[in-house]
Parts: C-alpha cells; sequence; structure tokens
C-alpha cells in the first residue's frame, strides 16, 4: 500500500475522500479532518441520523451510492485532480468501484483503523478497550483530559452531549480512543486497536466475544493479551479485577505496571474502589477511595452501571497526574452519550410530568438491562417502543425474547424499518413487526404492534400519566417519532 504524509503541507491543500462515510467512526474522521482545514468529502450507500446530521451540521460534501466519477475535483485551472488519501470504511465492502478506482490510479488507501494509527495516535496513546464500557470510558476520559487542559486527540464510536465532535486532532502528546477488538477491515482480521500504538490501555472486561473472528475464548484472550504486552515501560495498564478475564490478563503481564480499580470490600483490594453507589432521575453517586483518601462523586447521566466506568476514568487520569478535584468537577460536568439512557424530556419540563428516554438498546439483553434501570429510577410506569437490531429480526433470535420485557409495563413494536434483501431463495427473511410483537407478548401480555407512526405517537401521548416514562429502544431513528412526542407532550395543555 502507498502512503500519504501530512507533513509540511497545508491542510487545505489535501483532499481526504472517505468511502462509507455515514459510519459512526468514519463520520467522526471526516468531522474531525474537516475541522482541521482538510478537504473531505464522502459517500456512502446510505445516510441516517445522528452520523447525517453531524455531516450535515459540519458542512461535509457527500454523496448517495458508489460513484468513482463524483470522487474527483476539477481545479480552477481545468485540472482533474483525484484525492490525496482515501479512508476506506468496512461497510463499503471489498468490491467497491470506488476502491477499486483508488487502487487503479495507485491512491493511499486506509482502513478507519490505520487512518487512526497514521494520522491520530499521538507520542502517549490511550487506549480504552474491554467487552463493555469501551464507548463510555474514551467519551469521558477524553472530557476529563479536555477539562485538565491537555487537549487530547481523540476518538469515541458515539455522539457526545460534552463534546463538539466524537474526534478531534489536538495538538498536544496525548490520544485517547475506543479500542475496538474486531477486524479492521473484511480482510484484514488485525484488531482496530492493535494500529492505535497503545502506551496507556484501560481495560474493562475480557468475556468471550465475536465468535465469527475468535472461534475460542483462548483466541479472543490472546489479542487483549498481546494488546497489554505492547505496553511500554512508561505506560500503564489499568485494569477491572472484578472482571476474570482481566484478572488473567493482569496475571499474564508481570513486566507490565498494572493500576487496578472495582468494587470495594472484595478480596481483590483494588488501588481505585468504589462504595456507596446511589442512582436517582437526577443521576448516580458513589464514593471513590484511593489510599487514605475517599472522594464524592455526582453525576447526572443515568444507569449504577457507570460508576464502574468513572471509577476507570478516574483512575486513569489521576495516574497520569490530573488533580482529583479536576476529575471530580469534569465527571459532574459530564452530560453523557447520545442514545444512551438520553432524557429527550425531562419530567419537569413536560406540562403532563412524562419522561421521554431515546437508546441504543436493540437487543433483547440490552432492552432487558435498560427497562430494569428506568423501573429501579422512576416510580410511574414504563412504555416501551422497541425496534431490533437486524441481528434480532432473524427467526432464530426469536427464543431470546422471553422475558426480556417482562419488567416493562408495556411495549409497542413500530413499523419495523425495511432492510434490503438478498435475491437468493435460500436466504434467512427476517420477521416483521406482527411476529416481533407476538413473540414478546408470550412473555409480556401488554404488547402491540402498530405500524402508523402518527397513530403510535397519538397513543403514547394520550395515555400516559405524571411520573411514567416513554423510553424508544433499537438502532434506528424511529422516523421523527421521539421529536413528535416530546413536542405533542410540550404543548399539551
Amino acid at each position: 500500500m502507498s502512503t500519504f504524509s501530512f507533513h509540511g503541507k497545508n491542510p487545505n491543500d489535501i483532499h481526504i475522500h472517505v468511502i462509507g462515510i455515514c459510519g459512526v467512526a468514519t463520520g467522526a474522521l471526516a468531522v474531525a479532518f474537516h475541522t482541521r482545514g482538510y478537504i473531505v468529502t464522502g459517500s456512502d450507500k446510505g445516510f441516517w441520523p445522528p452520523v447525517s446530521t453531524e455531516l450535515e451540521k459540519h458542512g461535509i460534501n457527500f454523496y448517495a451510492g458508489w460513484h468513482p466519477e463524483k470522487m474527483s475535483r476539477t481545479l480552477p485551472d481545468g485540472s482533474i485532480k483525484y484525492p490525496d488519501v482515501i479512508i476506506a470504511g468496512t461497510a463499503s465492502g471489498t468490491q467497491n468501484p470506488e476502491t477499486e478506482l483508488a487502487k487503479k490510479l495507485g491512491l493511499p488507501i486506509y482502513s478507519f483503523a490505520e487512518a487512526i494509527g497514521e494520522f491520530f495516535a499521538k507520542e502517549n496513546s490511550i487506549v480504552c478497550a474491554g467487552t463493555w464500557g469501551k464507548t463510555s470510558n474514551s467519551t469521558l476520559l477524553s472530557h476529563i483530559l479536555t477539562q485538565a487542559d491537555f487537549d487530547p486527540t481523540y476518538m469515541f464510536g458515539g455522539i457526545s452531549l460534552s463534546h463538539n465532535q466524537s474526534a478531534y486532532l489536538g495538538e498536544s502528546k496525548w490520544s485517547v480512543f475506543e479500542g475496538d477488538e474486531y477486524k479492521s477491515s473484511p480482510t484484514d482480521t488485525t484488531p482496530k486497536f492493535a494500529y492505535y500504538k497503545a502506551t496507556h490501555v484501560l481495560l474493562t472486561a475480557v468475556n468471550w466475544d465475536h465468535a465469527d473472528l475468535y472461534p475460542t475464548p483462548a483466541d479472543f484472550k490472546k489479542v487483549f493479551l498481546k494488546l497489554a504486552h505492547g505496553i511500554p515501560r512508561h505506560g500503564a495498564l489499568v485494569a477491572c479485577v472484578d472482571n476474570e478475564g482481566v484478572r488473567e490478563i493482569i496475571a499474564e503481564t508481570p513486566e507490565v505496571r498494572h493500576i487496578t480499580y472495582g468494587k470495594a470490600n472484595t478480596s481483590f483490594e483494588p488501588d481505585y474502589s468504589y462504595s456507596e453507589v446511589k442512582e436517582s432521575v437526577n443521576g448516580i453517586s458513589c464514593i471513590i477511595s484511593h489510599g487514605d483518601e475517599d472522594y464524592s462523586i455526582t453525576s447526572p447521566i443515568l444507569g449504577s452501571y457507570q460508576v464502574e466506568n468513572i471509577t476507570a476514568c478516574f483512575a486513569m487520569a489521576h495516574h497520569l497526574g490530573v488533580s482529583a478535584q479536576t476529575i471530580i468537577k469534569a465527571i459532574a460536568s459530564f452530560k453523557g452519550l447520545k442514545r444512551r439512557l438520553e432524557q429527550r424530556l425531562l419530567a419537569h419540563e413536560s406540562p403532563h410530568g412524562v419522561t421521554v428516554i431515546d437508546d441504543i438498546a436493540h437487543s433483547p439483553d440490552k432492552a432487558r438491562t435498560t427497562i430494569a434501570v428506568l423501573k429501579r429510577i422512576f416510580n410511574g410506569k414504563v412504555t416501551v417502543v422497541f425496534e431490533p437490531n437486524i441481528g434480532g429480526r432473524i427467526p432464530d433470535a426469536l427464543p431470546t425474547y422471553a422475558h426480556a420485557f417482562s419488567e416493562a409495563d408495556r411495549v409497542i413494536v413500530p413499523r419495523l424499518t425495511k432492510l434490503k434483501t438478498s435475491e437468493d431463495p435460500n436466504a434467512i427473511v427476517p420477521v416483521d413487526g406482527t411476529v416481533l410483537a407476538e413473540t414478546i407478548k408470550q412473555t409480556q401480555p401488554d404488547t402491540d404492534y402498530i405500524s402508523d407512526d402518527d397513530l403510535l405517537v397519538q397513543e403514547l401521548t394520550k395515555t400516559a400519566h405524571t411520573g411514567d416514562v416513554i423510553a424508544f429502544l433499537g438502532s434506528h431513528g424511529f422516523r421523527k417519532m421521539i421529536e413528535a412526542t416530546v413536542t405533542t407532550f410540550l404543548h399539551q395543555q
């Protein structure tokens, strides 16, 4: 692969084209380059909020479909110039005509992960890794370090309510990345985080996942072990000792500096421990202890499970020399991630005292966890509008819905987003909304299928009472139903 160096060049003269620009991660990279002055264009097979909204907000030029003839620009002298750099997102496919043209022309082509390693990774590179918590930790940690004037470069796979963008090119020697263990591209099985030049690693959990890529738990563990072994002498592994897989990584990397965190009053005696966890509609609080010091922590984000992530980020930032008071203040100011228990309407804002929640919980297990949180902190009824991801719509997934919605007071399945189906007569046909509703109804009797969006919004707004919660759970955008629900409540007398 030919490479490209930005060194000594004016960003205004460099054209970067992103194939598959509407991915959360690739869209974030596009915005980061654009805000630094680079010429950025992009293409994708389709565009959906919130990524499309972010691209439009920043004025980035993009188009639908794969059109090699649209990749080039016409210069003032009439000549045609192709991009200097191509970034090809995983979802763009291996036979993409734009990628094929770039290969033919000998243009430098980078996967998303390669682009992070080549253009974003700094001398001190913090990688937030693990089976879960990667997005939450990379977002919160980058916020803390920003507040501490580190000016870190960062990238995370979500849209933060406290950041202007999801990826940013800073001026300092520090960077913070969400470290995905999945393959870098369809043809490159290297874990994405292997390209990020990690000097510091925040590790939450090592629980077997991605069986298609890692056939056994040992295969999965191996990539995290390699990541940890690569930490240099001046770096550190900040690790959750409550997780068995993480404890195995710690035991097998004696040459690495370990800083541990976890629950208090356990036999593992972490360096940073949390206790006295409380949650309410106003957020969460806890005590973080380190040595002889106890620190009182408050956060406006919902979900007591976030305390573990907060402790992880506290431990890493504190180790890097950020004062406890700066960290505490930053945690208190962090508003969380869009579509992670995001309160789109607060009860006190609504004339009827109803809360509207937006969450990306697109699988039965994720929905179960989110519903449990809502039932713990809200006193009223919880009505769930649920649309699963593609994996949740295959017939084999239907047994996983058993009791997933039992704690909810009511479930409504909307008209499901139309999926592109294969012309192969043997291909698996995804289930529709009626089948999904009947499946959920087997263990949650108060379940309905409402195919008309306007009728669904009317049903939600006429049946809700003071203290109730309406939660939209799913990976799609709900076709403006959330906005319509909020608007209706705000204008009700």
